[in-house]
């Protein structure tokens, strides 16, 4: 058409350029530039280039067209248009004027790059340039647009328009841009896209088939592989990927078309090339690239399901890869990491697990030759994917703490790979290896597998002292994690790598102990764990063959751990020459730390040499290192003169050698180290606490760096105080002779003034260090109340302390400027510490020892406090007989104090506001109110949160505060029960914050319920609500959380093995811990107490009404969702509850009890719910008539919810055991389960066929007289029911029911204990693990005692013994209404009645035609499986299409998606016209089989290597349509089945359609040929 349009209008002009002319006129729209390039080119074709046309040629190029491209940069939606039509025209236009016109205009051009029409104007006329004459200009052209390109910013049209016409260009041109490709030096990997676009478009020259000049053949350049390895394996876009696949592939077709043998360049390792082509080798060589390409395509799908079973042929190119003959590369290891680094890099991290698990089981099977390209591999790229979390989690059906699979293949894996190693490069990779670690940022989950990996190791020599220093940056960032017992296990681990890989003869002791302090010994390392052992032993064995350190002691070089251990002592110890007078800073701990740990190791290592165990061999031991120490220590109280620092270094070695000493774990019991040491230390305590009182009290301490030694001489005075006690608390000790002294002269330094003067720097810190002092006795008086019968001067210091103004301003010394202080509400004066944060860091320490001096009062001093505040003038002891304003200078203190000072005002106001709740309402309700906003602001860390929470609920939720709070009924105790609702919402977000609430009140009830009064355990009736939510208590956790306490739980199942679990407390603070509370608690009530038995009946109720509410939030519900947990653990719960129920209470809820058995309800809870029934009608046989009664309603009604009630039927043996007279009940429950065998629901026929089975068999056991009336009927049924052979798995199902463990193993009364209930039931039914509670939980969590005359463990039955069985339980009709809606023959469920095994196969299909001939339709033999799709969208979309098309069926997973309001959306009522049927994904297998038996072909809808056009392929009339899910396609089994895989084809980069698309252009397609088939039979 276009031809034929210029020849028309130059048929019309005579004289062309008149033409030219009027259409470079006028306006210049697309139309008619378009139209100006189609006469170009017409008049091109015709050759008319001379004279006055090429004069014209070149006037259009110049004067119109080159100011069209400037005027017209590509704006608009016309832009385009105009642009391309101009550049055509414009290379016409250079034709035809000659080939000055060309240059003259690429001239232009290259000064105006990187100008968009500049482009436009090179793409146009270098095609025209002469390669001999405008050589240079070619040259030059290409150089700049190459680096155009490469620059990155370059606009579109670069690599649109002007590498293609480069790639036209003669042959300078391509020269000097491959000369500029190869200088360009190793590029980023943000130009590699850019490099392949170039490489791209030069494809047809660079890698000819043609004869060409060797040195432009590309597959000869090492530069050129290297980069399209990087675009395939590091490309973050489609297009780069896609780029260099074709590259890859164009090389290969080019290589085997010219049929000669070529080499890519010299090397620079002694692998292979990156590329060589050898034609004896041709078909093998063709087989690896074409799988090679195949994989890396199939990998663009990112869908697990397309791409698993192509990775069997990336195991076969590791076989081409590796020669036979003498096991070396033949192809370059880095194309298989390319492969791999695009797996790693997938956002679908399902794939990315596949690629790491596929590389970590390389080594498995094969083994592999050395490459240094897999060493850099492994650290690198391997590394980086293995740093994702979410790779680490449990593979289905693994059982909960039994470790992640990819953590054991990590560690088989590095075992492997670096026994393969040649030993010359094992210590370099190890290196770089842990290296690599350490410049990470890690989370806990990773580093855990990554230190278990390597700790798993060989014992070799691969490390020296630079390995040691990595493992010591690796060993920091695990710091960063805030999992602390994962932390601690990754200590531990490397700990245990140092040991196995370090050479001892390439690193010192020294060396080794700069190690041993980057571990917290309070995670870690400390005595008497497996890990300290091993430790000591490897210390033992290697002592002698350390290497001798660079920076020994005045001695020499340390030659043994004992020589090394006393030079450190003695070190240590004496006073170090830098020290410049009395006013320094307190050293650092570190030192402290590192000598004490040193001392430790060396006398247990002693102890493994000698094996000693008398007391005289362990304290000669300890003397040889102690005995500077000890000398030092003796001589404190008597020499005046020693030097600060030499004090303090001293006191902080004892401190740290008494803390760490004590072995964790059992082995502390009878520990002589530790015996003997706190016996040394306690030789010099006369020394010790004399240095200490003339430190405190003599004003030696006068600058505000002295408050950290004073909070040293304190923790030494508490030691010395607590080993006393330990010893006995005697008269004369020398600890008691100091205390009265120290108190005395703390009150005098608070009492004295400054006479008026502004106090010195010296007398406000004495007035801080007498307050500490005072408030640090005043703890140690209750932690060892020996020492309040002990003191005869208690009562000056009581009213000392009551008298002294609360929250009293200490002044700042003032050295310049003016203090700014604010006022606080009580009248006292505060300081604002944010002009000198020091001073103010001091000023809160002083107010919050103010404040534990005022709590050991208030608790002391109790019954003194009044109720009211009365009008005396003079008071005893005025904080404790004021309470009011007590509590008022506690709430201003409050909102001043840092959050790690407010602990003791806390323990004041546990003791004030039950006090004073009654007549101060309003200011106890503050009190709670300021409280509860400090808790709630807190960040979740250990050292202030936890603490602070505990004792802001034990002061909230004291006993007595709860009891008169309820008495009251008043606004206190609605904030109460506020509150206590928001710690149970926080507690989703902070795991452990119930569990403290949960705990502290049910210790304070129990301690209420063994007082005999009855009003004790009021307050837990009134707040019984707290132990309802107890009881149902735990989120569902996020996936991050639950692979949190899968790996939790696997360290703490290795037990004593790894050291973190017998360090690390275990706190306890998992969300099952707050339900084992509450049962226990339960466990301990007394049912014969009449207040007991008023709480567990109300709790009862209430439970089921949270049954009933959940049952009712939503009619369906899925598998472990939360409200298919909060059911669960409410009949647990009622279960355990059961034993305390008499039949006046079961008259009140045995209706809702029964009614629940109606709901739809997950298998768990029907277990539950049966056993509970059972046990009722066991108990109370009376309840039988209401039993019966549930069998009445109508089937409809029913359904499947009748199950639940065969099942109880079932266990009649059980339930008649109390009854005399049994023959009415059996012939009651004959009559009832030949009833429902009749049903038509399959299932409901299962049920009770199994009931009708075990009562007949009860019958004969107990010789039923009426028997033999019954015998005919109840042998065949059960004869036919033995031998049936009905359509799907009726027989199968009908043995699995029977050997189901609810039939055939349980028994309701031998095991009803707390383990089946809470453990084994739930495994056995298939809910999560996470509701699985296992025994040794409830042993292990102490804080609530356990009930001896509870049943704690499993009676006679082997029911723990069991795995879940393939049965499940579970509601699968609909409701009334559901079924009531449906159309009378919509209905097209296949009905089997038990006797009748005959009917039609064909009857379902008589169906469909008959309803097609109702609708007045005909229909095809087309039927479409949509069973694995899941979104209700596309399945009412699917629904619709096939309706229109005329499908046959549609077969979907579950009939109720109809009733969804998406798919109704979406099907617009096609549901009512078509045919569905029901068909479950476990289910498939079997139809696909019966529905090939009928003929049918079964056709998947998938991209497989050997799937068929949908173009080509041709449609069967009988055919199966498979669709597979959204996310994973077709699973792998069904593949299997498939006849034929039928792909769409695709021009894009997304690899994928929309399922519902997908399937609708299959249906057309079908639908297409038979019309077609259908009219050539009619013709």
């Amino acid at each position: 058409m276009e031809r034929v349009l210029a020849d028309a209008l130059l048929a019309q002009s005579r004289e062309p350029r008149a033409l030219l002319g009027a259409l470079c006129g006028g306006e210049a729209s697309a139309e008619r530039v378009e139209t100006l390039r189609l006469v170009l080119q017409q008049l091109e074709e015709r050759g008319a280039g001379a004279g006055a046309l090429a004069e014209a040629a070149y006037e259009v190029a110049k004067g119109h067209l080159v100011p069209l491209l400037h005027a017209c940069p590509g704006g608009g939606p016309a832009g385009p248009r105009v642009l391309r039509a101009a550049s055509a025209a414009l290379r016409s236009c250079a034709r035809l004027a000659g080939p000055e016109l060309a240059v003259a205009l690429a001239e232009d051009a290259l000064r105006e790059l990187p100008n968009i029409p500049a482009v436009e104007l090179l793409a146009a006329v270098a095609p025209c340039l002469r390669a001999p004459d405008d050589a240079p200009l070619l040259r030059r052209l290409a150089c700049a647009s190459v680096e155009l390109a490469l620059a990155g910013d370059a606009p579109p049209a670069v690599g649109a328009r002007l590498m293609p016409a480069l790639a036209q260009s003669a042959e300078p041109a391509l020269r000097a841009a491959w000369d500029v490709l190869g200088s360009s030096g190793p590029g980023a990997e943000s130009r590699t896209g850019s490099e392949l676009l170039v490489l791209s478009a030069l494809a047809e020259k660079l890698l000819s088939a043609r004869a060409g000049h060797a040195d432009l053949d590309a597959r000869l350049c090492g530069r050129f592989w290297r980069t399209i390895q990087a675009g395939l394996g590091h490309a973050q876009d489609a297009l780069t990927r896609k780029r260099a696949r074709y590259l890859l592939q164009r090389a290969v077709q080019v290589s085997a078309e010219v049929a000669v043998d070529c080499t890519c360049g010299p090397q620079d390792t002694m692998g292979p090339s990156l590329f060589w082509w050898s034609e004896k080798k041709k078909v093998e060589l063709l087989k690896f690239w074409e799988n090679y390409i195949l994989i890396m395509e199939v990998l663009e799908g990112n869908q697990i399901h397309v791409i698993k079973p192509v990775l069997p042929k990336l195991n076969s190119l590791f076989e081409y890869a590796v020669s036979e003959e003498n096991g070396c590369w033949l192809f370059h290891p880095s194309w298989h990491m390319c492969i791999y680094k695009r797996m790693f890099e997938s956002e679908n991290k399902v794939l990315t697990k596949e690629g790491v698990i596929h590389f970590l089981e390389l080594y498995e099977v094969k083994s592999l030759p050395y490459s240094p390209e897999l060493s850099e591999f492994v650290p690198g790229p391997l590394m980086d994917a293995l740093s994702e979390s979410c790779l680490y989690s449990r593979s289905p059906g693994q059982l909960l703490g039994s470790g992640s699979p990819l953590g054991l293949k990590l560690q088989k894996f590095l075992v492997t790979y670096v026994s393969l190693l040649p030993e010359e490069m094992k210590g370099h990779f190890l290196l770089q290896f842990i290296q690599r670690m350490s410049h990470r940022h890690w989370c806990a989950v990773p580093i855990l597998f990554f230190s278990k990996a390597l700790a798993s190791m060989p014992r070799c020599k691969a490390l020296g002292r630079e390995g040691l220093l990595a493992l010591r940056d690796v060993l920091q960032c695990t710091m960063i994690t805030h999992q602390v017992l994962l932390r601690g296990a990754a200590q531990c681990y490397l700990l245990q790598t140092a040991m196995r890989l370090v050479d001892v003869e390439k690193v010192s002791l020294s060396d080794v102990a700069a190690f041993l302090m980057s571990l917290r010994q309070e995670e870690s390392l400390a005595r008497g764990t497996v890990l300290w052992t091993e430790l000591c032993d490897w210390l033992r064995v290697n002592e002698r063959y350390f290497r001798q350190s660079s920076t020994g002691g005045s001695d020499g070089h340390e030659t043994s751990l004992n020589a090394y251990v006393k030079n450190l002592v003695q070190e240590f110890v004496r006073s170090p020459g830098w020290e410049t007078g009395e006013k320094g800073p307190m050293p650092d701990w570190l030192e402290a730390r590192l000598t004490s740990l040193m001392v430790l190791l060396a006398v247990d290592v002693e102890g493994l040499k000698n094996q000693f165990s008398e007391k005289q061999k362990t304290q000669n031991v300890l003397r040889i290192f102690l005995d500077p120490l000890l000398d030092a220590l003796g001589k404190l109280g008597t020499n005046a003169y020693m030097p600060l620092l030499r004090t303090d270094r001293c006191l902080q070695l004892m401190m740290r050698l008494l803390h760490s000493c004590v072995p964790r774990g059992s082995s502390g019991q009878d520990d002589e180290v530790s015996t003997v040491l706190q016996a040394s230390i306690m030789s010099t305590s006369e020394s010790v606490s004399q240095f200490v009182l003339r430190r405190l009290t003599m004003n030696e301490l006068q600058n505000v760096a002295d408050l950290d030694r004073c909070q040293l001489y304190l923790k030494v005075l508490a030691e010395l105080i607590s080993l006393q006690v330990k010893l006995g608390w005697k008269a004369g000790n020398p600890i008691r002779q100091v205390i009265s002294p120290l108190k005395n002269a703390c009150i005098h330094h608070l009492q004295g003034t400054a006479d008026g003067q502004e106090p010195t720097l010296g007398h406000q810190v004495q007035r801080v260090v007498s307050m500490a002092t005072l408030a640090a006795l005043c703890e140690a008086v209750d932690q060892h109340p020996v020492l309040q019968l002990d003191s005869p001067d208690a009562e000056p210091m009581d009213r000392f302390l009551s008298a002294l103004p609360l929250n009293q301003m200490l002044q700042k010394p003032r050295l310049e400027g003016q203090n700014c202080v604010h006022p606080l509400e009580n009248g006292s004066v505060f300081e604002d510490s944010s002009s000198s944060p020091q001073w103010g860091r001091v000023v809160s320490q002083y107010l919050h020892d103010q404040w534990v001096c005022l709590s050991f009062l208030l608790r002391k001093h109790y019954l003194l406090i009044p109720a009211t505040e009365s009008d005396m003038l003079e008071h005893f002891l005025p904080a404790v007989e004021m309470p009011v304003q007590t509590l008022r200078s506690a709430l201003d203190v409050l909102t001043v104090l840092p959050v790690g000072c407010i602990l003791p005002v806390f323990r004041c106001l546990e003791v004030l506001v039950p006090k004073l709740l009654t007549s101060e309402e309003s200011l106890c309700i503050e009190s709670f109110d300021m409280a509860w906003k400090i808790i709630s602001s807190l960040s979740n860390t250990q050292l202030t949160f936890w603490p602070n929470l505990k004792a802001f609920v034990h002061f909230v939720f004291d006993n007595e505060i709860l009891t008169i709070a309820a008495k009251l009924k008043g606004q206190g105790y609605f904030k109460i029960k506020e509150i206590m609702y928001k710690i149970i919402e926080v507690s989703s977000i902070k795991t452990g914050v119930f569990n403290v609430l949960i705990r502290h009140c049910c210790q304070c009830w129990l301690a209420a319920a063994s007082d005999v009064s009855q009003g004790s355990f009021s307050s837990a009736q009134d707040y019984s609500d707290l132990i309802l939510e107890a009881c149902v208590f735990g989120t569902v956790f996020r996936r991050d959380q639950r692979l949190i306490q899968d790996v939790q739980t696997f360290i703490e199942n290795l037990g004593e093995d790894c050291a973190a679990n017998v360090i690390i407390e275990n706190t306890k603070r998992e969300d099952y811990y707050v339900r084992i509370c509450a049962v226990k608690f339960l466990c301990l009530l007394d049912g014969s107490n009449m207040s007991h038995k008023t709480f567990l009946e109300d709790l009862a109720i209430k439970l089921l009404d949270k049954d009933e509410s959940a049952s009712k939030s939503r009619t369906r519900y899925h598998e472990n969702s939360l409200q298919h947990r909060v059911k669960n653990r409410v009949w647990q719960m009622l279960l355990v509850l059961f034993p305390r129920f008499d039949q006046n209470f079961l008259n009140k809820i045995i209706d809702k009890i029964f009614y629940a058995g109606f709901t739809n309800n997950q298998a768990s809870i029907k277990y539950f719910l049966e056993w509970i029934i059972i046990l009722i009608l066991h108990k109370f046989p009376q309840f039988l008539p209401k039993f019966w009664d549930c069998f009445t309603y109508g089937e409809e009604k029913l359904k499947t919810s009748i199950c639940t009630f065969l099942s109880v039927l079932s266990h009649l043996d059980i339930i008649i055991q109390n009854i005399p007279e049994k023959k009415l009940v059996l012939k009651q429950a004959l009559t009832i389960a030949l009833q429902w065998c009749l049903s038509h629901n399959f299932s409901v026929r299962l049920y009770a066929l199994v009931a009708l089975k075990k009562v007949w068999h009860l019958c004969k056991v107990l010789q039923f007289e009426e028997r033999d009336a019954w015998s005919t009927v109840i042998e065949c049924s059960l004869s036919q029911a033995e031998s049936m052979h009905g359509a799907g798995n009726a027989r199968k199902n009908w043995q699995r029911i029977q050997d189901h463990f609810f039939f055939s193993t349980f028994h309701p009364l031998k095991d009803y204990c707390l383990e089946t209930i809470f453990y084994t039931l739930p495994r056995l039914s298939g809910i999560t693990e996470e509701e699985w509670i296992t025994l040794d939980k409830f042993v292990s969590f102490i804080d609530i005692p356990s009930n001896t005359g509870s049943r704690w463990y499993l009676s006679g039955t082997a029911l723990s013994e069991l795995s879940p069985g393939d049965w499940s339980q579970q509601d699968r009709g609909y409701t009334l209404d559901e079924a009531d809606s449906q159309a009378e023959w919509a209905d097209v469920q296949k009905k089997i009645i038990p006797w009748g095994h005959k009917a039609l196969e064909s009857d379902l299909e008589l169906m469909f035609q008959d309803r097609a001939v109702k609708l007045g339709k005909s229909i095809s033999r087309l039927i479409v499986v949509a069973s694995l799709v899941d979104k209700p969208t596309n399945l009412g979309g699917l629904c619709r299409t096939c309706e229109v098309f005329g499908a046959a069926v549609l077969v979907v997973s579950n009939l109720q998606c109809v009733s969804d309001r998406q798919f109704q959306h979406l099907s617009v009522s096609a549901e009512q016209w078509l045919p569905l049927v029901e068909v479950r994904p476990a289910q498939l297998a079997d139809y696909l089989q019966q529905k090939k038996a009928e003929g049918y072909t079964v056709i998947g809808v998938e991209q497989t290597a050997q799937s068929s056009d949908l173009a080509q392929y041709h449609f069967p009339e009988k055919s199966l349509l498979l669709l597979g899910n959204e996310r994973e396609g077709i699973p792998a089994n069904l593949i299997q089945q498939l006849d034929v895989c039928v792909e769409i084809p695709q021009q894009g980069i997304i690899r994928s359609l929309n399922v519902h698309v997908s399937g609708a252009l299959l249906i057309w397609e079908y639908t297409r040929q038979q019309l077609l088939g259908c009219a050539g039979m009619a013709s």
